[in-house]
Formats: C-alpha cells, structure tokens, sequence
C-alpha cells in the first residue's frame, strides 16, 4: 500500500511500477473500478487486459432504475453473468439490453456501451468473478473506520499508513483462514504460466 494526494495517472504508474519492483510479474486480468488514470497506468505498466468491476458496474446501472426495480433489473443483468461460456453470455447481455430498450433506454445504451469493459472473465478460466473483490470491501470498512470522530482528522502520512495498515492485515488473515475462499492457487493455475509446485509432507 502507498498513500497520494490525487488519482491521477502518475501515481497509479509510481504504484504499480513499485510493485514491478518488489517482483510482480504475470498479471493478465485487472479488475477495479473506471478510473481513467488506474486503466491507463493498468496498459502502461502490466500490459494487461482491464475488466470493470462488477460491484461498480452494478451500482451504476441500478442508479437509472428507480428503488422497486433495483432487485428485479440486479438479477436480470446477473443473468449473464452466471452463463457457462462467452458465447451464451454474451447472447444473454444483447437480450437483456434489448428486452429493456422499451422501457429502459438509458439502461439498455449502458449495457450496450459496457459490455465490453465487464466481459473479460466471460473468456477466461478464472471462476470466481461472480463475488465482489475484497479491495472492494476493504476501502468499505477502512472508510467507516477513518470516520469515527475519534479519527476524522489523522495528524500525518505515518498515521494514515498505521491505521489503514493495521485494517489491511486484519482482512488479509480472516481473507487466508476463512473457508470459502475467494481465490486460490488451485483455482487460477489456468491462468498461470508457471506449473504449480507442491512442498512435501513433513515426514511424521
């Protein structure tokens, strides 16, 4: 983690090539939210393929649906979502987006327009697309925490990186011990140019 006064570009190439430093190498699929300067530093610095995040995606489209539709129009989009191949996803989006034309123009342009930025996965051996990323739920909780009045205002970067930190290690150990994990080794080795090695067992 690293901390900025802006978004913009520059940083999020600083950050990411930070990481290329410490030995990120391999990254094929980014998935994180449409801002402008993360996606071009994503191309400029892993050359990787981008996929919008489908908590944000889903947020944006129920915002042109009014409060009774929501949970009707979130389980008709996720309807493409859940399909087994990209060909039947991609099928399930066009027909959603054009069953809702009629009376969701806005709505149906939006899938139309975004398609692209939330098919990636649709192609890939990755399979756990389906769950929110825990990035998305670590900024959640880092927020609510950062808002107690006891911490609206951090006197220093120190104090911002021990705190934002400390929650970050937190929701890394209950991420590694929980039993429904949202990725493992197992699960992206398709992915993977590199063979899986497997340690011994230590003898009894």
């Amino acid at each position: 983690m690293t901390t900025g006064h802006s978004e913009a570009e520059p940083f999020w190439v600083d950050f990411l090539r930070s990481l290329a430093r410490r030995g990120l190498r391999g990254v094929k699929l980014v998935i994180s939210d449409a801002h402008e300067g993360l996606k071009a530093a994503i191309t400029k610095v892993l050359s990787a393929t981008w996929q919008s995040c489908r908590v944000h995606f889903m947020r944006n489209a129920l915002s042109y649906v009014g409060k009774t539709q929501k949970r009707v129009v979130s389980a008709w989009v996720g309807t493409a979502f859940a399909q087994d191949d990209a060909a039947a996803a991609r099928n399930q989006w066009r027909d959603v987006a054009d069953q809702m034309r009629p009376r969701l123009p806005k709505l149906a342009g939006l899938l139309e327009r975004q398609r692209p930025t939330c098919s990636p996965t649709w192609t890939s051996p990755l399979k756990t697309a389906p769950k929110s990323t825990p990035p998305t739920r670590w900024r959640g909780s880092t927020a609510r925490s950062n808002d107690a009045p006891c911490r609206r205002h951090l006197p220093n970067e120190a104090a911002v990186v021990r705190l934002i930190g400390a929650l970050l290690l937190e929701h890394n150990d209950e991420w590694a011990t929980q039993r429904a994990r949202y990725m493992t080794l197992e699960t992206i080795a398709p992915m993977s140019d590199t063979a899986l090695v497997s340690m011994p067992e230590l003898a009894a």
